[in-house]
């Protein structure tokens, strides 16, 4: 691990209890600390490819449902801290598993290709199910934590009870990487071209922390989120993956990255842009600057499953840190959207 999450000798009792813990450790000196809303303790399991960091709210309770929570760029398992406890305390496991590349998440071999293309994305989801001896779960994201529930969504969908996405659906045609797009559009998207960049590999590099504060302010620009949240998530940074990683998946996404060849045939049935056939709560936040808000009609092509858009006012692209209970609320929808059908 990367580096000790703070747990006293109570905590560490109550998560062998098998309850919900959120734990706050403290940072700076005596009379500057302020709490780090975190998720603890965090477990490790393997798969082929990785040694995944994962927190689980009931990791002895295999008859409860369950939902995976998958967090984005540049944010953490933390951005849940919230929305856990609200789910918990509605009978559910959740689990919220570091990406690859984030907090103490890393790869099992050396030469494995440091790939963050959205066929592996998915797949890790799968595999740490597999792993876990989990046999069906709702899938819950957001930036890109949707990318990755699409895809597990799209291609597994006999292991999906339910997706909720945040923005809808992000599962990307490679043949359209290059396609012309407004001015104003690229110029949101502005950092993706950056990270093309020797420049923008080495400044990611030599500040994430003070990336990820730029990256939320102006992706939401009307969230007063606070040091303590930032500090939380800048944790995960610290993996030695972490800029190649975050890099690579825009890298890739533009055609200037190659695949690892593992996953070459899931990424060509991606690039078919499958539809989404399990029950579905997609969320536009109106402040998200990205990904503009929609009333979900450009999208409804993907969805052929039950489906039901929110726009979710006062809201930039996290929404589970800046709304935690609007999150939680759609994967409770969802479920029910399952059991209706």
């Amino acid at each position: 691990m990367f580096w000790n999450r703070p747990l006293s000798l109570l905590a560490v009792v109550i998560a062998q209890a098998g309850f919900p813990l959120l734990c706050h450790a403290a940072t700076g000196t005596a009379s500057q600390r302020s709490p780090l809303p975190t998720l603890a303790p965090v477990h490790h399991q393997n798969t082929s490819v990785l040694s995944i960091e994962y927190y689980d709210s009931a990791p002895h309770n295999t008859t409860a449902p369950v939902a995976i929570l998958v967090h984005g760029f540049p944010y953490s398992i933390d951005t849940f801290v919230d929305v856990v406890p609200k789910l918990a305390a509605q009978g559910y496991r959740v689990i919220a598993p570091s990406m690859r590349g984030y907090g103490s998440t890393a790869f099992l071999s050396p030469t494995t290709p440091r790939s963050a293309e959205q066929a592996a994305l998915g797949k890790d989801i799968i595999d740490l199910m597999d792993a876990l001896d989990i046999k069906k779960a709702i899938f819950a994201g957001y930036d890109w934590g949707t990318v990755a529930v699409n895809v597990a969504a799209a291609l597994w969908p006999e292991r999906c009870s339910g997706m909720v996405a945040a923005n809808s659906y992000l599962i990307q045609n490679r043949d359209t990487a290059w396609a012309i797009a407004p001015p104003a559009a690229l110029a949101l998207r502005w950092y993706f071209y950056v990270f093309l960049t020797p420049q923008g590999y080495s400044a990611l590099a030599s500040d994430p922390k003070g990336w990820a504060e730029t990256l939320w302010s102006k992706n939401s620009p009307n969230w007063t989120y606070t040091e303590a949240q930032l500090d939380a998530a800048a944790l995960a940074f610290q993996n030695p993956d972490y800029v190649e990683i975050a890099t690579n998946f825009y890298r890739n996404r533009l055609l200037y990255a190659p695949g690892d060849p593992q996953y070459a045939r899931l990424a060509e049935r991606l690039d078919k842009q499958p539809v989404i056939r399990v029950p579905s709560v997609t969320l536009d936040p109106i402040e998200a600057v990205v990904f503009p808000p929609t009333n979900g009609s450009s999208t409804a092509k993907y969805f052929t499953g039950p489906r039901v858009h929110h726009e979710v006012p006062g809201c930039g692209e996290n929404i589970p840190l800046q709304k935690p209970q609007v999150f939680a609320d759609a994967i409770l929808e969802v479920a029910a959207l399952g059991r209706r059908q």
